[in-house]
């Protein structure tokens, strides 16, 4: 996707992974923390999309309201790791590029971009890790201990992330293939206000991507 001058962001939309039924209780603390995000991200996911529908309801209690709020902003802020953790599980995949790029040259975009994600996962993963074991000093404070559940999540992210950077770049299949929406969307990038929402609507729908233009607002828009 392009989001401005020669800067390129990879993305997709993926379902809802469903639940495993009479699926047992992981064992193991990481096991355990694993299945904790990954039940919180389908909360943020299932949020995200019943407010797209639906608004936000005012029968809502603040509380409900601010939690609804929070789930979105889980559901929003990790968008991009979305792609690098379904990447995990696939053998196959077709990167469709802007239509006035060459196909090899994206292709050199997506394993330049892939690389950078795995470097940067991997020193996030290390970071988060050291603060995560020295967190453990606020085992002494009574209550839980928030700010180790915090890191353990970001692990989790930092982990589940590198591995579909790593599989992404070794262990897929690619195939291309242009679409010229996705060049359209580069003239977004120079529109103002309500012609640059009609604009990058136009182009999520032609592409059936119902979260693309919260996606581009922020890479493109936001992004300096």
């Amino acid at each position: 996707m392009p989001v401005g001058g020669d800067r390129y962001e990879l993305y997709c939309e993926v379902p809802d992974e469903p639940e495993e039924p009479g699926e047992e209780r992981p064992s193991g603390f990481v096991r355990r923390m694993k299945a904790r995000f990954t039940t919180m991200i389908q909360e943020a996911e299932r949020e995200r999309r019943r407010s797209h529908v639906e608004g936000e309801a005012e029968e809502r209690s603040f509380l409900a309201r601010m939690k609804a709020k929070g789930m979105r902003w889980v559901a929003e802020s990790i968008a991009e790791q979305r792609l690098l953790w379904h990447l995990r599980r696939q053998t196959a995949a077709c990167l469709y590029y802007p239509t006035d790029v060459e196909g090899t040259q994206a292709m050199t975009l997506l394993r330049r971009q892939l690389g950078r994600d795995f470097d940067r996962h991997r020193f996030w993963l290390v970071i988060d890790s050291l603060l995560f074991i020295a967190s453990g000093v606020l085992v002494l404070v009574p209550g839980p201990n928030l700010v180790a559940y915090y890191f353990a999540f970001r692990i989790v992210g930092h982990f589940l992330s590198l591995r579909g950077a790593r599989h992404g770049l070794g262990g897929v299949q690619w195939t291309t293939e242009s679409s010229a929406p996705l060049m359209s969307l580069r003239g977004a990038i120079h529109l103002e206000g309500d012609a640059r929402e009609r604009h990058v609507d136009d182009v999520a729908r032609a592409l059936k991507l119902e979260h693309l233009a919260r996606f581009f607002e922020r890479t493109a828009i936001q992004s300096p």
